[in-house]
């Protein structure tokens, strides 16, 4: 067996791309999709399926009321920010079935996909940062 065979199977069960995220969201397949970063910056701009979970908020209180059969992608501002990554671990640890959007919100906008929230312009989403610290 080709020892690469491993690593990309397991990057294909931990991470989603912003295409194959918008196509589950469309087909009405079990996706929660949580935006990891503060409550500020997601009052800012979001994916507009997506509820605000800070990573630093997740535990068994505050994840009680998501269905567990459903698939948890959690994101952040992109790959500058970790909080996806820290969402995504504290899911799995919570027992939630995870995958982390690949690029977060930054290549969700770039693959042309709506986003809501008060401020939608880059200058404007740049005055939080990722949102990592906020909470």
């Amino acid at each position: 067996m080709n020892e690469q065979l491993p690593y990309y199977q397991d990057k294909l069960a931990y991470e989603i791309d912003s295409w194959d995220l918008r196509e589950a969201l469309s087909k009405g397949e079990k996706v929660i999709v949580i935006d990891a970063r503060s409550t500020g910056a997601y009052e800012k701009e979001h994916i507009p399926q997506a509820v605000s979970l800070p990573h630093r908020q997740m535990n068994a209180e505050t994840t009680k009321h998501l269905d567990r059969n459903a698939l948890i992608v959690t994101y952040c501002d992109g790959i500058g920010c970790n909080a996806s990554t820290k969402g995504a671990l504290n899911m799995t640890q919570l027992g939630f079935r995870v995958k982390e959007l690949m690029g977060g919100l930054d290549w969700w906008k770039r693959d042309g996909y709506p986003t809501a929230g008060s401020a939608n312009t880059p200058a404007e989403r740049g005055t939080e940062g990722c949102g990592c610290a906020n909470e």
